[in-house]
């Protein structure tokens, strides 16, 4: 099935790109919060936190995030060479939905200083791969057939 095929290098490419934000997270986007963030600090449950260490935590939640649902597109793939569902598919365009919207929201929030990125866009991302989670367990369960597609569809 092409979508199968398609979630596997999808997933593949974003595993990849997890990656590279992960290293360069590793290795060069503290020193730049350290310098653009320099003595500012964020309100946190009553306590100040510098913002170049908030950012950086950030930063490496939306690579973790990334890097989890990369692999969770890969298992999408493989189901759906298995057997195709249109769950498969919800679940496919929710964790890419998702990685776009919460990882590159915090993505551009931390790197950009851009607080609307970190207030909408994040937690949308967010309900979309507890939705995509929600599509996978159903497209697992095997409780029946309903939503299973014909190969060549």
């Amino acid at each position: 099935m092409c979508c199968s095929n398609s979630w596997l290098t999808i997933g593949a490419l974003m595993g990849a790109l997890g990656v590279s934000m992960g290293a360069f997270g590793a290795h060069g986007v503290d020193s730049y919060f350290a310098k653009k963030y320099e003595g500012r600090t964020h309100q946190i449950l009553g306590n100040d936190i510098p913002t170049a260490e908030k950012f950086l935590a950030d930063y490496k939640t939306a690579a973790n995030y990334q890097m989890y649902h990369a692999l969770a597109l890969v298992a999408v793939g493989l189901l759906s060479q298995a057997k195709p569902k249109r769950s498969l598919q919800v679940a496919g365009c929710c964790f890419v939905g998702g990685i776009v919207l919460f990882s590159g929201g915090l993505y551009v929030y931390t790197l950009a200083d851009l607080k609307f990125f970190g207030m909408i866009p994040a937690p949308i991302g967010g309900t979309l791969f507890i939705v995509g989670w929600i599509a996978l367990a159903i497209a697992a369960c095997p409780c029946g057939s309903s939503g299973t597609e014909p190969a060549d569809s």
